[in-house]
């Protein structure tokens, strides 16, 4: 059980998700009803990110993977993708003692072949800096595609039985999970149990397809860098008015 002071109430959540994903859409949008540049939703939805994070952190969350950047979004405009490929220098860099503090570590998954050097420099570094932290992970989908991520692992296990390492009958739901790019988490927490879309769109966009079987959805019209604490909390007390059968009655 966990008790958290909001601004007019004391909030008691029973049930803390152990894994949660999150879809951070809208910052475009956001910045466009403030008649400013896209890139400045992007650079305040970095303000969210970080008080999503300690909040998570305070509430016991194991692993929040957030969606930071999708193998489909190099078809946005280059300046764009520009500002956003900087953002995790940015964020490290205001960011990570902050992170380090409340004993956070960060992992990533996704395809790096693709990401600037100051990118993956950044990120090798916060990860570097956080590994002996022992509290909530948070796991950026950086270059991120599920049905990539799928494909790969279907590559590899073909290989593999290719090679005699496997046997096409040891090919079980653990195994795939075992190739796919969230096999670096606690095993226990590998598939999040909550994810949450800001901005209203009723999608997944290619964001954990695999491990968000049975994962519970919530939608929310706010906007990405409008979603912080108190939305944060409202999103998780949703989730513990559902009820998870994972198909029993």
């Amino acid at each position: 059980m966990f008790g958290i002071i909001g601004k007019t109430k004391k909030v008691t959540i029973d049930k803390v998700p152990k894994h949660i994903g999150i879809i951070m859409d809208g910052n475009g949008r956001w910045a466009k009803k403030r008649l400013k540049p896209r890139v400045f939703g992007h650079k305040v939805g970095m303000d969210a990110l970080q008080e999503v994070t300690i909040t998570a952190s305070q509430m016991g969350v194991k692993v929040l993977t957030v969606y930071a950047f999708s193998t489909e979004n190099w078809s946005r405009p280059q300046d764009e993708i520009n500002f956003i490929m900087n953002l995790p220098v940015e964020f490290f860099d205001k960011f990570v003692p902050e992170l380090d503090k409340n004993k956070v570590r960060i992992q990533m998954i996704g395809e790096t072949r693709r990401l600037p050097k100051e990118t993956l420099e950044a990120l090798n570094a916060a990860v570097e800096q956080t590994r002996r932290n022992t509290g909530l992970i948070l796991n950026f989908a950086l270059n991120y595609g599920g049905r990539a991520e799928i494909t790969n692992a279907v590559r590899l296990i073909a290989q593999d039985v290719l090679d005699a390492k496997l046997n096409p009958d040891d090919v079980t739901e653990d195994l795939i999970a075992n190739y796919l790019m969230t096999d670096h988490l606690p095993y226990l927490y590998r598939d999040p149990d909550f994810i949450i879309r800001t901005s209203g769109e009723l999608r997944l966009s290619n964001f954990l397809p695999w491990q968000s079987a049975y994962s519970e959805l919530y939608f929310t019209p706010v906007l990405w860098p409008d979603f912080r604490r108190a939305e944060f909390i409202k999103a998780v007390e949703e989730y513990n008015r559902r009820h998870r059968r994972f198909g029993a009655i």
